[in-house]
C-alpha cells in the first residue's frame, strides 16, 4: 500500500565531511573543526571521537596532545560549510516534493510509496549526494519527524543498516524495544533540562512518554512536549514546512581576535557586517523593516560581563548598507563603555519583506545619498573577486584590522572562489 513517510537527511560530521571533500588525505585522521576565532572543538571526526576528544573544549588547552595523536585542526570555513549546504539541499530538493531544510546538514522530505520503496528512494539519494557533492550521509525515515530523528540515530550506528533506517520496517515490539533503549533526554524537542522535569513522572525513555499522559506532560512541560507524545505515537503533529531555513532573518556576528574598546572601532565592525548583512538579503531579494545589534564582553573576563542590544526599526523597508550601517552606529555607539573590551558584536535583520513587492517612489529625494546601483556593483565585484575586495566606507579598507575574525588553518573557499579552486594532480 502507498504511503507517505517523513525522511531526515542528515550529513555525517558535516564540517569535517566538507574538509574532506577538498582534502582528501584527512579520510581516516582525526579530524577536528574549530569556532571562530580558532577557539574551541566544534566538530569532530569519528576517529577524533575516539581518541576522546571532547566538543567545546578549548583548542589551546588540547593542541600539543592533539598534535601527538595526529589530530589534525582546521579553522572554521562557514563559507565552504554554507555553499556545500546549499549544493546539497538544491539536490535533495530534486527528489521530492516536499522539503523543509532543518539546518546547514538537515533537511526533512517526504517520500511516497511502500515502506521498501522509501527505502529504496533513501538509498538513491544517498548515493547521489555522496556522487555529486560528496558528502556521506544518513536517513531517518518514519511516520513523523520525531520518529525520523530516533530512526536517524539507528542509521548512524548501524553500519548493517547502510545508512538508512526506517522504523516501519520493524515489528511492533521491536519499535517499542528500540524506543525503551533511548533516553527521554535524547528525544527531539524533549532535551535534559526538559528530561529532569518529567522524571518524577516515572518518564526516564522514548518508551514511557509515549505511553505517558499527553495532557499531563502538557501541565508538567508545554504544549510542544505534548506534541511530541503524539509525534512518538505515529500522529503527525508538526508537517513539513516548504521554507528554507533562516528566511525570518539574516544574522552576521563573529568574535574578535583583539578586543574593541572605542566607539570607532565599533563603527568599523558595523560597516562590515551591515554591508554582509545586507549582500546577503539583496541575494535572495528580501528587505529588512528592523535590525537588532548587540556587542558584548567576554563572560570569562575578570569584572562584570556586559552584554548591548538594540533594535532599530526602519520607515520603509531596506537592503541599502549605508542606512543599516548609520542607524546601527547611532543606535549601538552610545550604549559602548569606555574601558570595556567587546569580543564580540552582530546585526541581524528582522521582519524581512519581499524586495520586489516593496519597491518605492522616492517624491521628495529623502532616500539617503547612496547612488542608485552602487550596492548592486559592490555585490558584483565582491562576487567575481571576494568579500574583501571591495566595500563602501570604513569596509572598504584592504588593510587587515586587528579586530578580524582569527583563522590560522582555515582551508580554501574551493567552492565559491576561482583563486582557491582545488587542484588535481595528474600522476
Amino acid at each position: 500500500m502507498s504511503e507517505r513517510h517523513v525522511a531526515i537527511v542528515d550529513a555525517n560530521d558535516f564540517y569535517v565531511s566538507c574538509e574532506r571533500v577538498f582534502d582528501p588525505s584527512l579520510v581516516g585522521r582525526p579530524v577536528v573543526v574549530l569556532s571562530n576565532n580558532d577557539g574551541c572543538v566544534v566538530a569532530r571526526s569519528a576517529e577524533a571521537k575516539a581518541l576522546e576528544i571532547d566538543m567545546a573544549v578549548p583548542w589551546h588547552r588540547i593542541a600539543d596532545r592533539a598534535r601527538m595523536l595526529g589530530v589534525v585542526a582546521r579553522s572554521s570555513n562557514y563559507e565552504l560549510y554554507g555553499d556545500m549546504s546549499a549544493r546539497a539541499a538544491e539536490i535533495l530538493s530534486r527528489r521530492t516534493a516536499s522539503q523543509e531544510v532543518y539546518s546547514i546538514d538537515e533537511s526533512f522530505i517526504a517520500l511516497e510509496g511502500t515502506v521498501d520503496d522509501a527505502i529504496a528512494q533513501a538509498q538513491a539519494i544517498r548515493a547521489e549526494l555522496r556522487r555529486l557533492v560528496g558528502l556521506p550521509m544518513s536517513v531517518g525515515i518514519a511516520s513523523t519527524k520525531t520518529l525520523a530523528k530516533l530512526a536517524n540515530r539507528g542509521s548512524k550506528s548501524n553500519p548493517a543498516l547502510g545508512g538508512v533506517c526506517h522504523l516501519g520496517a520493524y515489528s511492533a515490539a521491536r519499535q517499542e524495544a528500540i524506543l525503551a533503549s533511548i533516553d527521554v533526554g535524547d528525544v527531539w524537542g524533549i532535551g535534559r533540562r526538559t528530561a529532569r522535569r518529567l522524571a518524577p513522572l516515572g518518564i526516564g525513555t522514548a518508551a514511557d512518554l509515549r505511553a505517558a499522559d499527553a495532557t499531563l506532560v502538557r501541565r508538567r512541560c508545554s504544549v510542544v512536549q505534548e506534541r511530541v507524545v503524539h509525534e512518538l505515537r505515529g500522529i503527525d503533529c508538526l508537517p513539513l514546512e516548504d521554507v528554507q531555513e533562516g528566511r525570518d532573518q539574516i544574522q552576521h556576528s563573529r568574535s574578535f581576535a583583539v578586543p574593541i574598546t572605542t566607539a570607532a572601532e565599533l563603527a568599523e565592525v558595523l560597516s562590515v557586517y551591515t554591508q554582509r548583512a545586507a549582500a546577503r538579503a539583496r541575494a535572495q531579494g528580501s528587505m529588512a523593516r528592523a535590525m537588532r545589534c548587540f556587542a558584548a564582553t567576554s563572560p570569562f573576563a575578570a569584572g562584570s560581563h556586559v552584554s548591548h542590544v538594540v533594535s532599530v526599526a526602519f520607515p520603509e523597508a531596506t537592503d541599502d548598507p549605508l542606512v543599516l550601517h548609520r542607524a546601527a552606529v547611532a543606535a549601538l555607539g552610545p550604549q559602548l563603555e569606555p574601558g570595556r573590551r567587546y569580543v564580540r558584536a552582530g546585526v541581524s535583520l528582522h521582519e524581512l519583506v519581499d524586495r520586489a513587492s516593496h519597491a518605492t517612489l522616492d517624491v521628495f529625494g529623502t532616500a539617503g545619498d547612496e547612488r542608485p546601483g552602487t550596492s548592486a556593483v559592490v555585490d558584483d565585484i565582491a562576487e567575481r573577486f571576494g568579500e574583501q575586495s571591495v566595500g563602501l566606507g570604513l569596509a572598504g579598507l584592504r588593510a587587515r584590522r586587528a579586530w578580524t575574525m582569527r583563522r590560522d588553518m582555515v582551508s580554501p573557499r574551493a567552492t565559491t572562489h576561482w583563486d582557491e579552486l582545488a587542484v588535481v594532480h595528474a600522476r
